[in-house]
């Protein structure tokens, strides 16, 4: 079971973290739109499109890098006080009546969204450029796939927690600004260590 985790955390991390770096192109391209909008007084036809499939593919792709690394929102007010055994079995039945149910329709939906895009070859109609967009529908029935892989570890976590009583967390690989800052100021409160 923790080889899955382990494989579907890594499958979940490179995929979030490499259309992370979309936020650099949607921050080229808006500022671009800025100057040429503004100071140019020449309007482009495509900027809003491509910031919208990108800000769409950058949500989508990123939800099983979030998943793993536990940062989907919850109302944890009473969660957080349980022993990790309650918790686990929550989540459990959750995933199963729930999550599960809910990413298989997002597959198969998905899929027949993007398969009718692909065969008469979709563009946007928000925008007279006419972007093409039925390459980015597949991203929905991507995404949902690497939810049901993560889902899967998520499970296995949920089992590990109900018989050990302790979560198998995912490797930490960011931080919060908060956090960092918090950690280098226990260490500069307890003093350089000789």
């Amino acid at each position: 079971m923790i080889g899955f985790i382990r494989f579907a955390d890594a499958l979940s991390a490179w995929f979030g973290k490499t259309f992370a770096w979309l936020i650099v192109l949607m921050a080229l391209g808006t500022g671009y739109e800025v100057v040429v909008r503004y100071v140019l007084n020449s309007p482009t036809a495509w900027a809003l499109d491509v910031s919208f499939i990108m800000y769409g593919t950058l949500f989508m792709m990123g939800g099983a890098y979030t998943l793993s690394r536990g940062g989907h929102v919850r109302g944890d007010f009473l969660y957080r006080l349980w022993q990790p055994r309650t918790q686990a079995m929550v989540d459990l039945v959750l995933y199963l009546v729930a999550f599960f149910p809910g990413v298989l329709a997002l597959i198969f939906a998905g899929w027949k969204y993007a398969a009718r895009s692909w065969r008469y070859g979709e563009v946007s109609v928000n925008s007279p450029a006419g972007i093409p967009i039925y390459q980015f529908k597949t991203v929905i029935v991507v995404a949902g796939v690497l939810l049901f892989i993560q889902g899967i570890a998520q499970v296995m976590r949920c089992l590990i927690a109900i018989r050990t009583n302790a979560w198998l967390e995912a490797d930490e690989d960011i931080f919060e600004t908060e956090d960092i800052l918090m950690r280098e100021a226990d260490k500069a409160e307890r003093g350089p260590h000789i």
